[in-house]
């Protein structure tokens, strides 16, 4: 009897110890699988050919004297032309905002050009007689990396990731930039809403990007045109103790 009585009272202790353990099991397996679950959205996005497939309506920009034509582009398949544009406008505009700092950073935007997981967006003028015959000539085409010189001078461009930011999957716009001739022009906006739109249809958190506080035009684009939400806790701090960047979001 008094046997029982102490089995019992083990099977007790037993049972509330394993309380606690299978808890924090099953709060581990929840974890796991939300991770998981992110991962491969990140996975999927990245792997679509075309992101500008699903929005036949954004191929093409038709606003304020400017004829513009879209096209999708990857960082591994990048024509030497297309990466001499993309280097040359880069230090257009960004060598003034980074000052002494840009040829350490050109350095690091030419390994970021080339990557296998940068997606981007080419922007290319179109002379208006050509402009339907041209936008049904990108919308026939299986892909779109390919060819990139054959449909206009290029004008622009926006380099962007699918990536887990602070386990958040996010569409991070790496670069968004335009020819200075072509800014002020409606088409910078509206390549944003075309983000903002493979943002939720990649089921994304969100659109980020970094912008140097330097830039002071990119800075009222994007705060005050845009209305993107500053992450101060992401602020880049110099070696001086300056803020030199801050991450935006919408």
């Amino acid at each position: 009897m008094e046997s029982e009585t102490l089995q019992r009272r083990r099977s007790s202790l037993d049972s509330h110890n394993n309380g606690p353990i299978r808890e924090k099991r099953s709060k581990r397996s929840e974890v796991l699988a939300k991770k998981k679950a992110v991962e491969e959205l990140i996975k999927e996005a990245h792997a679509e050919k075309d992101h500008l497939a699903s929005f036949p309506t954004f191929r093409d920009f038709h606003k304020n004297g400017l004829s513009m034509c879209l096209k999708s582009g990857h960082g591994s398949k990048l024509s030497s032309s297309v990466k001499h544009y993309v280097q040359s406008l880069l230090k257009l505009n960004m060598e003034g905002p980074y000052g002494s700092e840009w040829p350490e950073e050109e350095k690091v935007k030419r390994r970021e050009m080339i990557a296998p997981e940068a997606h981007y967006i080419f922007v290319h003028e179109v002379a208006h007689s050509n402009f339907d015959e041209m936008t049904k000539m990108v919308i026939a085409e299986e892909t779109s990396t390919c060819c990139l010189e054959d449909s206009g001078p290029l004008v622009g461009f926006v380099q962007y990731r699918f990536i887990l930011e602070e386990e958040i999957p996010v569409l991070y716009v790496y670069e968004l930039q335009l020819e200075p001739r072509v800014q002020g022009k409606g088409v910078g906006k509206f390549l944003m809403q075309l983000l903002e739109l493979m943002v939720q249809k990649n089921c994304m958190g969100a659109v980020m990007l970094t912008v140097q506080k330097a830039n002071v035009l990119a800075m009222d684009f994007y705060i005050n045109k845009l209305s993107l939400v500053a992450n101060w806790l992401s602020d880049a701090v110099g070696l001086d103790g300056e803020n030199l960047s801050t991450n935006l979001e919408v």
